[in-house]
């Protein structure tokens, strides 16, 4: 299966979420199917990082949003922590600290945007800015209105700068969500998790879906694409996002890069008959 031509939003396109199955898995029955193209994939990812890192000429923003409970810190843990700490870091974006809300709202994702060389994860995103706050009414919608372009924009410099950006929504449905809630409730290592607030923000599951559609249409584009992954199913979304990320850095063509310098000289003059002559 392509998945990046499968899951991917095409630019401009009308987008209804309810056409899109949470709970699709392809033709694979279970995770012990998928569990050996996941472990490749990751395998060859932490390889094609290693030559972003050293080639030292591109960098990958990965955005992940969902609804509570849709997997962004599993994706995290289980696909995209395969890749080396040394130039690969999440951020998580929570509610904005005094010092953030003081600048533009994209002023926090700049300032911890990817440089040359680095893989950033973006645990929600500046996006936030135009879902939590088209939801629940905190700025007026002529403010919020304008963000999908300042945004597209944002982007398209991050583009410039030789920036890949994928955008992941990982798509659970609304009964899967209260079943997860539940096995948090009878988890003791993740109760710390769950609050009512939880439970309540629920009753806005239709008015997050619609703003979640404006954001695909809008802000679905050749360079930064989004993509709707199936997440019902936890070892689907692994097996997907992991091939999207794996097809992306591939297509990047990276090379290690060449040595700058004489590596006969370095030889000759610590391996070779002038080291030995030193020592004798």
């Amino acid at each position: 299966m392509n998945y990046e031509r499968t899951f991917r939003i095409e630019p401009g396109g009308k987008v209804k979420l309810d056409r899109f199955d949470p709970g699709y898995h392809g033709k694979l029955a279970g995770r012990k199917q998928a569990a050996d193209e996941i472990d490749s994939d990751c395998d060859k990812m932490r390889e094609l990082q290693y030559l972003l890192y050293a080639e030292n000429r591109h960098s990958l923003l990965i955005v992940l949003q969902a609804p509570d409970t849709g997997g962004k810190d599993g994706t995290i843990n289980h696909v995209l922590n395969s890749m080396s700490p040394q130039g690969t870091y999440a951020h998580a974006f929570k509610v904005p600290t005094p010092e953030e809300a003081a600048h533009d709202f994209l002023w926090r994702a700049h300032k911890v945007a990817p440089a040359r060389g680095e893989v950033a994860i973006f645990n929600r995103s500046y996006y936030e800015d135009v879902l939590v706050t088209r939801v629940h009414n905190l700025v007026p919608k002529d403010v919020w209105s304008k963000r999908y372009d300042l945004i597209n924009a944002f982007e398209k410099g991050l583009l410039e700068n030789d920036c890949t950006i994928l955008k992941f929504y990982l798509h659970i449905s609304f009964a899967e969500q209260l079943k997860r809630f539940k096995q948090r409730l009878d988890d003791p290592t993740k109760q710390w998790k769950i609050s009512e607030a939880d439970y309540k923000e629920r009753d806005y599951w239709d008015d997050y879906v619609k703003a979640y559609e404006a954001i695909f249409k809008k802000t679905s584009t050749k360079h930064a694409p989004w993509f709707v992954i199936p997440s019902n199913h936890k070892w689907f979304r692994d097996m997907a996002v992991a091939r999207i990320v794996v097809d992306t850095l591939e297509s990047l063509k990276m090379k290690v890069p060449k040595p700058k310098i004489d590596l006969a000289a370095i030889r000759r003059k610590y391996h070779g008959e002038e080291m030995k002559a030193r020592r004798s």
